[in-house]
């Protein structure tokens, strides 16, 4: 196993989204944007990856064809929902690659706490080290700072009728009350076209003032990822080998009038229906990190509290462990994923009855992991998240929106949910 080695250089701050928009026509831009706030200290810029692979999963089942040592620091990566859900509902038409990864050389790290940005460069010796640092700090002196862009989609439609969507929640309900399943999370999707000339990235500026703790842009060749997601699905770290998940379950949209929102975020904590649709995702997860944890480890940490965000209210439940010896980020992706907030209970099951619904996913409900410097993994749950594919005729989106259905979901008020939940993406790539 070879060792990289690593250099840093400290230097002043710069807004990341305006060094991110800098690097935006270089190979491979990432931009992993936090929005500074108590889970969101770290933002990240990197571009032009030395290593990449998309495609399937390996034959082997493992998550790291880039070679030794597995998930070192500098590898992002995506897992599309379907290549987890596929135990359950077999073989499917694959929309989007099951794995995506990219080594970075160079990357800045930003520390909104500190207001620095520390250059990142790692190479197999000093040499590229210190060259990979000097690329990454080249970065910042790039920076431009960014406009909001007019609208970017020349439409957003829905793929099926909202009627279509009720059905489909009225189906799962009676599938609950015989007994099959206990909650499952059913999706509607619309999608569109960019006018020519726009891409990804300007949907990135269109979300800048609705910033998340783990938004996120990447393009790799021509595929593209923009997500506003508020949900973190794990965090490990290696020193203390805690191991967190953050599982989101209930839904209050926003309101302009301060009473009114106030009165919806209460309304949220007091529901008995959104603490029992919490509970439940709460206990699966509590079994997904046992499978992966030293016994008698995992607790709750913190149950049913409260995040607001600029579109909508929810309800998060925070659940750790502590890592048995031996087992690294791959380990707690397989046996954890797809993430049980945006399946249901029981998960193999509720993926089955999706499937029943939806057509595949892609990535949409995967998730989306950063190995840093030290080893750390954090990934995020892609709600919140359009994923965009370029042809001859320019760039095409897919965006996704669900709930979580339990036995006493009303239809309409599920239908109502995901229009609250797709307002910030409707409107970043519309303008309405």
């Amino acid at each position: 196993m070879t060792s990289r080695v690593v250099e840093t250089h400290t230097r002043p701050w710069r807004d990341p989204l305006a060094v991110a928009n800098g690097v935006r026509h270089l190979d491979g831009p990432l931009a992993l944007l936090s929005d500074g706030g108590a889970l969101g200290r770290w933002s990240f810029v990197a571009a032009e990856p030395d290593q990449v692979h998309i495609g399937p999963l390996p034959a082997d089942g493992g998550l790291n064809p880039l070679g030794t040592p597995p998930f070192e620091a500098g590898i992002v990566g995506l897992i599309a929902y379907d290549a987890g859900a596929r135990a359950a509902t077999g073989p499917r038409p694959g929309v989007w690659p099951d794995l995506m990864l990219a080594r970075y050389p160079a990357m800045l790290a930003f520390d909104h706490r500190d207001r620095v940005v520390t250059a990142i460069g790692r190479g197999g010796d000093a040499g590229s080290a210190r060259a990979a640092a000097d690329r990454a700090e080249a970065w910042l002196s790039a920076a431009c700072d960014p406009v909001r862009p007019a609208a970017p989609a020349a439409s957003f439609a829905a793929e099926a009728p909202p009627g279509a969507y009720v059905d489909a929640v009225a189906d799962v309900v009676e599938r609950i009350a015989a007994g099959e399943l206990f909650q499952a999370n059913i999706a509607r999707a619309w999608s569109g076209d960019l006018v020519p000339g726009a891409d990804p990235f300007d949907v990135v500026l269109g979300l800048s003032d609705r910033a998340a703790a783990y938004g996120a842009y990447w393009r790799l060749g021509d595929l593209a990822i923009v997500s506003n997601s508020p949900e973190l699905f794990l965090t490990f770290d290696p020193g203390t080998r805690r191991i967190e998940t953050r599982p989101i379950k209930g839904t209050r949209p926003r309101d302009p009038d301060p009473a009114r929102d106030a009165a919806l975020a209460a309304e949220l904590g007091a529901s008995a229906k959104d603490r029992a649709e919490n509970l439940m995702i709460v206990d699966l997860m509590r079994n997904d990190l046992a499978r992966i944890a030293d016994p008698g480890s995992v607790v709750v940490d913190r149950l049913f509290e409260i995040e607001s965000h600029p579109t909508v209210h929810h309800l998060v439940s925070t659940v750790s462990g502590r890592a048995r010896d031996g087992a690294g980020p791959a380990d707690l992706l397989a046996a954890t994923f797809p993430p049980g907030s945006i399946t249901g209970a029981p998960k193999h099951q509720a993926m089955k009855v999706i499937a029943g619904h939806e057509p595949p996913r892609g990535p949409w409900c995967g998730s989306l992991f950063h190995i840093e410097v030290d080893g750390r993994m954090t990934a995020s749950v892609l709600i919140r998240t359009a994923s965009f594919r370029r042809s001859a005729d320019g760039w095409r989106f897919r965006a996704l929106a669900g709930a979580g259905i339990v036995a006493d979901s009303e239809p309409e008020a599920e239908l109502a949910e995901t229009d609250a939940k797709i307002r910030a993406l409707r409107e970043a790539l519309t303008g309405v």
